[in-house]
This record gives structure tokens, C-alpha cells and sequence, in this order.
């Protein structure tokens, strides 16, 4: 059986753990500061705790839970994919991305995902397990020291990357404490996003803890019946409720939702489709952004062609509906939103 992971761990549990070992308490500090200051991914790479302590602890625990199988660098050098294996053999990718002056990485939150969204590769694999808070974590902690390397600093996280975060809650927001507290990661929460296809109950819960931390909402379609043939989930929460929720959030905390629209061709990238979308988030604070869907191996569905996508955003931005279309990376490694998929692994 797979040992706990020392990164699950809160501070609490160190201290209840470090008196069981006898140690004294100033211990806690030396251990946190080597888990998030140093983001040490060895009991080696500890220098201030005895060798007793760091036995103990490694008879006890996993430090680090991912093992690097693979990466893969795009051929503009600018998004690195990673494929890491887990303890109980299961496979997860995350995928840093390099732009002007930032460097961000899109995290996974599950082994799989089981929203079954018809034009995501990660959708149609499947859902096996959550991943644990020091799972998430770790993703960040191998990105941010995978750019120490090259003298650079990560600057944003998006829990973007397989599964549906809002279907692992708790262990996501455990995640972002340990990520945002000064004693912990210290990175600012408004430079994380969680994106979602819209889980009604856990939009509520997160708007209730008036997190600094940016909300993206998937919608890719502005009517039910075209969202519910391309999202599953909305048969279970219909666009109108998840709009409703929405403004209530940008109501209560003032920050605006990003809205999330792949376009597909000859399926939710007209005209009629953009006006239809704009009357749909008529006043509502929001920002959206418009990418053409990205390759699957599949090739049922084609992305929008650059002419199109312009045009969406046109009919947008002239509607009053604040509209960017994003900047795709790493399209040929599958690294893009929608393409990661572990059963590549092999390939």
C-alpha cells in the first residue's frame, strides 16, 4: 500500500507527528520551510533536520507522489508537457506555458475526467480517482523549480488541466490554501484560476467564500439544447441557473467570471450563435475568450477557421461583450486545452 504523502499534510498534522517522534518544536519551521520555501522533493535535499528525523519520516511517508515518465517540448520552445505517474500507477499531465513576461501552469485535478464533454480527449478517457491536495500541489512544486532552472519565476496557475475541479472541492481549496498562505507556496490568489463547466452547488460554495481567486466558466454553447449534445452536465444544471450563479458571484466578491467558448465548426460559431450568447450575458461582468477547438485524435469535431473566430468576437465586442481570443500553445505535442489525455503515454 502506497505511503501518505508529506505534502497532504497540514501543519497540524506535523506538529502531532513531530511530538510523536519526540522532536522539539522548532522542527515545524525547519520542515515547512524545506516543503515551501525549497520545495525540497527529497528527504535528501533536507540539510537542517538530523538524519534520525528525516528516517522516520521517510518510513512513514512519500515526499514527493509523482514520478516525471515523460516530457515533451513544443517545437516553439514555448509550452513543456509533462507526464507524471502516480503512486498506485494511475497517469496525470500538466503542461507549463511560456509567454511575454509570464509563465504559467495548467494543473490537473483529476486521473481523467467524468464530465464526458464530446470535445475534450480527457473527457472521453474517463474518470478513475481525485487527486489529493499534495498530488495538485506537486504539479506546481515540479513546474516552479523546473523554471528555477532557467532563473525564472512560475507567475500563474490555471486548475485547467485534466478533470473537472469543482467535482474534487475540497481537496482543490485545500490545495489553494496551501498555495496562497505566507507560510505555505505565498502566491497571489489572483493569479489562479479555477475553470469549471459549471457544478451549480460548488460555484455557490465558492462564491460564499469569497475567494481572490479567478472563476472560469466552460460554456461553449449560449442555449441548452446545443450545450447539453456538447456538455453532459448541463442537462443537471441548465445554462440559465449557471448565469444566475454567476452574476451572484460577480455580485458578491465584484471580480468578473471569464467565459470559456471553444468555437467548433459549423456547430456553435455563427453569428446567430454570437448574438444569441451576448443576450445570454447581457449585463453580467464577464470577460470572454474564444479559442478555436483544439485537434483530438478522434477528428470527429473541427475547430472554427481564424476567419470565424474573428468574426464571433466581432459580433461580441460590438454587442457590448467584452471578447479576447486566446493564444494557443503547444497544439502539436497535444498539450492544448482539450487534448490531454493520458492514454498517449505510450505514443
Amino acid at each position: 500500500m502506497a505511503k501518505p504523502i508529506l505534502y497532504d499534510q497540514s501543519s497540524e498534522s506535523f506538529q502531532a507527528i513531530l511530538r510523536e517522534l519526540g522532536q522539539p518544536s522548532f522542527r515545524l519551521n525547519q520542515l515547512e520551510e524545506g516543503l515551501y520555501q525549497h520545495r525540497y522533493m527529497s528527504f535528501g535535499e533536507f540539510s537542517t533536520l538530523p538524519k534520525s528525523l528525516l528516517g522516520a519520516l521517510d518510513e512513514r511517508f512519500t515526499l514527493f507522489p509523482l514520478i516525471k515518465e515523460k516530457a515533451i517540448t513544443s517545437r516553439d520552445k514555448q509550452t513543456e508537457k509533462f507526464l507524471f505517474k502516480l503512486q498506485d500507477d494511475n497517469f496525470i499531465e500538466t503542461v507549463l506555458m511560456h509567454y511575454e513576461g509570464r509563465h504559467t501552469v495548467c494543473i490537473s485535478t483529476q486521473v481523467g475526467c467524468p464530465m464526458g464533454c464530446v470535445f475534450c480527449a480527457t473527457g472521453q478517457m474517463g474518470y478513475t480517482r481525485n487527486l489529493t491536495a499534495g498530488e495538485i500541489l506537486s504539479q506546481i512544486i515540479y513546474c516552479m523549480r523546473r523554471l528555477a532552472e532557467d532563473g525564472k519565476d512560475l507567475t500563474n496557475v490555471v486548475y485547467m488541466g485534466m478533470g473537472e475541479p469543482f467535482l474534487n472541492y475540497e481537496e482543490v481549496m485545500n490545495s489553494i490554501a496551501r498555495l496562497t498562505d505566507q507560510k505555505g507556496l505565498n502566491f497571489g490568489a489572483r493569479r489562479i484560476t479555477i475553470s469549471t463547466v459549471g457544478i451549480l452547488p460548488r460555484v455557490c460554495q465558492f462564491t460564499e467564500a469569497k475567494s481572490q481567486v479567478n472563476l472560469a466558466l466552460s460554456l461553449h454553447a449560449p442555449n441548452d439544447a446545443l450545450r447539453s449534445k456538447l456538455v453532459p452536465s448541463n442537462e443537471f444544471y441548465p445554462l440559465l441557473s449557471l448565469i444566475e450563479a454567476s452574476k451572484k458571484y460577480t455580485d458578491y466578491t465584484h471580480r468578473r467570471v471569464l467565459i470559456e467558448y471553444a468555437l467548433i465548426d459549423g456547430v456553435n460559431d455563427t453569428i446567430a450563435h454570437a448574438d444569441e450568447l451576448a443576450t445570454l450575458l447581457r449585463g453580467m461582468l464577464c470577460l470572454v475568450n474564444l479559442i478555436a477547438l483544439n485537434p483530438s485524435q478522434d477528428g470527429g469535431l473541427k475547430g472554427s477557421p481564424r476567419e470565424k473566430v474573428e468574426a464571433f468576437r466581432d459580433r461580441l465586442m460590438k454587442r457590448g461583450i467584452q471578447t479576447t481570443i486566446r493564444l494557443k500553445r503547444g497544439i502539436e505535442i497535444n498539450a492544448g486545452c482539450g487534448q490531454l489525455a493520458t492514454i498517449q503515454k505510450g505514443k
